[in-house]
């Protein structure tokens, strides 16, 4: 498996390929990195995405998960740049629960290129996130799309 570590504002990143795809990003530094030209791509979007030069990644995604998580994981690619939806909103259109969303959100394996952290609480409220450092890398993650904070 290739896979690439980058810096970024919230720490060292590293992208994970499999069969031309995108499969992970994890926070932090993965040791000997295995570049393509595919997980350079990925480094290049995510840095325009840093620098809000991108709103949108035009990336071949393959996360790994059960069907209901593949489809909250597509229901979050959904929700445009700058904006959220909540986990009740989510859970609505799956006919599924708030918490079943949250438990998908918390097992995302490509979070900011799948982006989690547009889906917040009901009552405005972050929630969790797994990034770096939790709700404060969500919370700047959405000033930097410019999303007003309620």
């Amino acid at each position: 498996m290739a896979y690439l570590t980058m810096n970024s504002p919230f720490g060292p990143l590293t992208i994970f390929e499999d069969n031309d795809s995108i499969i992970v990003l994890e926070w932090g530094r993965a040791e000997n990195p295995e570049p393509t030209a595919l997980l350079e791509t990925a480094r290049d979007q995510l840095d325009e995405y840093f620098d809000a030069k991108r709103k949108d990644f035009d990336l071949p995604l393959a996360p790994r998960g059960t069907a209901f998580q593949c489809a909250v994981w597509d229901q979050m690619r959904r929700i445009p740049y700058g904006q959220v939806k909540t986990y009740g909103d989510v859970a609505r259109s799956l006919n599924s629960a708030p918490r079943a969303v949250g438990g998908a959100c918390g097992r995302n394996p490509i979070p900011i290129i799948v982006p989690c952290h547009r889906i917040i609480a009901s009552n405005g409220n972050l929630g969790g996130f797994s990034g770096f450092a939790g709700p404060e890398t969500k919370r700047a993650l959405l000033r930097l799309e410019g999303y007003s904070m309620p």
